[in-house]
């Protein structure tokens, strides 16, 4: 990592993103990755955790969907809106330097949660931290870098959504497996206060320094303004749709697929770490940054390449999930999930690209909290929330077919004697797996709203152009 530096280079003239140091630029763009990192480290460890929670705190599928889906996703969603229209006009570096020591500070007390309504609560500070991240990080990535870079380096900055989910994999199941699980919650969630006091002491606010323009207060669009200007962009719209179906899928699979490695194919916490960590990392970051470089590429000739790549991307993928579902062994259903995460990480760098490129720079912000609202609070919040439901009611009829006589909710809860574990535990396998076949059928909403967006943002691009021209 390059060292900041404080010297000004280009000609000063507002608007001039290039005029900070192209080290400083570098360094700026790493430490938004290492914040970003920890966002999804803290966020997706409860997915590894999951086992271990679900039968130390006595859980149903249905509530540990909850606690990675809407006890996290329905404070996330609407204190994003908020916070991202102060970031239209305030200092974004204070705003996520903030963010940062609030859902660090919730991570940890997780680990101090003694039932689900408490471990329910802290998930929910944990959203309510990680609202103030996203929004003004993208607004000031869009600041510090030019339009022809913009997609590679939104791109390089979520390759913290692969990296984070992998090592919450990865160092939850690691400590988990020697501490418990409690002890993960304090380890990971502790150091982000430390790297929220060097964010606020080392990340330079452009505005503030005189290299954009500088908001005048109530000079920023009302709400109502931005809505008005982003209704006329009916690819934003399709984006954003495209975005939440497709986050639905990824968030909902990635935080069940733990469970499916577990009780489909008997791997211990360490060894599904592991395999969920090294997938993740090495398929998530390959795609995500071929998808900005891919996007950045071919949108120099036509920019419908925001809508293509993750569309193309995304229907090869699907067949491999479907054969990962029924692999005979871990090994094949790793290596058949492999293909999908990677395709399915192309989205980012695209369509955040074309999001930032489809608004004036003043409703940026706005922009991506309310893309953000929408892919959180149905992607995010239903993903998880959908699979575990479905994961109850699929295992209810698979126990039903074995032959049981109790109920399944009661007699699996309460812990049975042998027999009757292995009836609960072929149950809960085949609950899981029919369930994430079942979600995956959404993904015929993706391929929709990607094709529609191909038609309609060339001129929603131009429109964007000209309105600039006349502003």
């Amino acid at each position: 990592m390059d060292k900041p530096s404080d010297t000004i280079v280009g000609s000063g003239t507002p608007a001039q993103p290039q005029a900070l140091s192209p080290s400083y630029v570098r360094y700026a763009l790493w430490m938004l990755l290492i914040i970003y990192t920890l966002n999804f480290v803290d966020r997706q460890i409860v997915a590894i955790l999951a086992e271990p929670i679900k039968k130390d705190l006595g859980l149903t599928d249905s509530q540990l969907g909850l606690l990675g889906g809407l006890a996290f996703a329905f404070f996330y969603t609407f204190l994003g809106i908020p916070i991202a229209r102060y970031a239209e006009r305030g200092n974004r570096v204070r705003i996520i330097s903030v963010a940062v020591v609030v859902w660090s500070g919730f991570t940890a007390l997780s680990g101090a949660a003694q039932s689900f309504g408490q471990l329910l609560l802290a998930r929910i500070g944990v959203g309510v931290g990680e609202a103030g991240c996203t929004p003004p990080a993208h607004s000031l990535i869009s600041d510090y870098v030019g339009p022809e870079k913009r997609a590679s380096a939104l791109a390089f900055y979520s390759l913290g959504v692969p990296v984070g989910s992998a090592l919450g994999f990865i160092v939850g199941a690691l400590i988990a497996q020697q501490f418990g699980w409690r002890a993960a919650f304090f380890a990971v969630g502790l150091p982000g206060v430390i790297l929220g006091i060097i964010a606020w002491v080392t990340l330079k606010e452009p505005r503030n320094l005189g290299l954009v323009t500088q908001p005048k207060a109530g000079s920023a669009p009302s709400f109502g303004d931005a809505l008005k200007e982003l209704s006329k962009k009916k690819s934003y719209w399709y984006s954003v749709f495209a975005a939440t179906t497709i986050s639905f899928l990824g968030y909902g699979h990635a935080y069940f697929l733990p469970s499916f490695l577990t009780r489909v194919h008997e791997m211990g916490l360490a060894e599904r770490g592991a395999a969920m960590a090294v997938m993740t990392l090495v398929s998530g970051v390959v795609g995500t940054l071929i998808g900005g470089m891919l996007a950045d590429r071919a949108a120099k000739k036509d920019t419908r390449a925001y809508m293509t790549v993750p569309l193309i991307a995304f229907v090869i993928g699907i067949p491999f999930f479907w054969m990962a579902m029924f692999a005979e062994t871990a090994l094949m259903a790793i290596v058949f999930l492999a293909i999908p995460t990677l395709l399915n990480s192309l989205w980012y760098g695209p369509v955040y690209a074309a999001v930032q490129s489809l608004v004036q720079p003043r409703t940026r912000a706005t922009a991506v909290a309310i893309m953000l609202f929408v892919v959180n609070m149905i992607g995010l919040g239903a993903g998880p929330t959908a699979i575990g439901f479905f994961s109850d009611v699929f295992a209810n009829q698979h126990f039903a077919t074995l032959g049981a006589s109790a109920e399944y909710a009661v007699f699996c809860a309460k812990g049975a004697a042998t027999a009757g574990d292995a009836m609960c535990a072929a149950a809960q396998a085949e609950g899981i797996r029919w369930s994430l076949l079942a979600t995956s059928s959404v993904g015929i909403l993706v391929i929709f709203f990607f094709w529609m967006g191909r038609k309609t943002i060339v001129k929603d691009l131009a429109d964007t152009a000209a309105e600039a021209k006349a502003a």
